[in-house]
């Protein structure tokens, strides 16, 4: 994905290759800037309504390429083939209109009921089904008069109506206490299981990501730089930049005074590192390959990553 701006074209998302299977959860982690929802906004082809921009490559979904496809097709894939979870729900829902008119009008765009009746009806099931407790009297308000976390439900839920064969989760437990956080994740966990659907979860939590990830792939700087199973990614991180972000979580096992591990610097802006590791002015390993040569990807220990020392780490 470049970006058209006042230095001309920018490459802010590239070399992305990434896959979720059905029934499988993908996490895709790492800090704010390293292009995470960048990447969601360009699978959805949101991209393009936002700003300017280029897209380029291929997405395929359950057969079809969805880069390909104009405008007026893609508005009738999103939420049908592909939906998705928005970070703050209270910027994705309409604040003028009640819940149960915006459900409605997701199952009506659809072709999911004939009557407004049916409407509500499904309308109502669906709220149940993410734990809310009085669907009738929450289809009647409007977003600001629910709570964070009644709000998030009501999102997935509206995600759902039209089940879709891939859910994109972008920060959905951010702006939530530990409890509710908790509570949505495993929502998202059963749905998941009882629509089969991919879940693409996208966090800068590695905690999150360590709770319900399949499989766990670490941007940085808008490229991917270590992908592979959950298992192998948090018992042995090859690349430095997942080992820092790793060392920065804190742990009940470890020394009561323990200091966290911190990365000096901060996520590049696109396109300043076009020929070398993005990540070389913030890596204790980096040396004067990494600061000339963009790494090959490589694939070691059944997992893909970006490093000239990734060898080095495994040994």
């Amino acid at each position: 994905t470049a970006l058209v701006t006042k230095r001309g074209l920018v490459q802010a998302v590239e070399g992305i290759d990434l896959d979720v299977g059905r029934g499988e959860t993908v996490s895709l982690v790492g800090e704010s800037g390293s292009g995470k929802s960048l990447t969601a906004l360009s699978v959805m082809r949101l991209v393009e309504l936002e700003s300017e921009a280029v897209l380029s490559g291929e997405v395929w979904l359950e057969g079809q390429e969805l880069l390909a496809k104009p405008q007026s097709e893609m508005r009738r894939l999103r939420g049908s083939a592909v939906a998705m979870v928005f970070q703050e729900p209270m910027t994705a829902l309409n604040p003028v209109l009640g819940i149960g008119r915006q459900l409605a009008q997701v199952l009506h765009y659809h072709g999911r009921s004939s009557s407004r009746s049916q409407a509500r009806s499904i309308a109502a099931e669906s709220l149940a089904a993410v734990g809310i407790a009085d669907p009738a009297a929450t289809m009647r308000r409007y977003p600001h008069q629910l709570s964070g976390g009644m709000r998030q439900r009501v999102v997935i839920a509206m995600a759902l109506l039209a089940r879709p064969s891939l859910l994109i989760a972008d920060e959905p437990t951010t702006a939530l206490d530990v409890t509710t956080q908790a509570q949505v994740l495993e929502l998202m966990q059963r749905l998941q299981s009882e629509n089969g659907m991919g879940l693409l979860l996208i966090t800068h939590d590695m905690g999150v990501a360590a709770q319900v990830a399949d499989r766990v792939a670490v941007m940085y700087a808008g490229r991917i730089v270590e992908q592979g199973a959950a298992t192998d990614i948090f018992g042995g991180p090859l690349h430095p930049y997942t080992r820092g972000l790793l060392g920065s979580v804190p742990t009940l096992d470890g020394p009561r005074r323990r200091h966290l591990v911190t990365i000096p610097g901060s996520v590049p802006a696109p396109g300043t590192h076009p020929t070398s590791c993005a990540f070389s002015p913030r890596c204790p390993l980096a040396t004067e390959v990494c600061r000339s040569e963009r790494p090959p990807q490589a694939v070691l220990d059944g997992r893909r990553v970006e490093c000239w020392h990734a060898r080095q780490t495994a040994a």
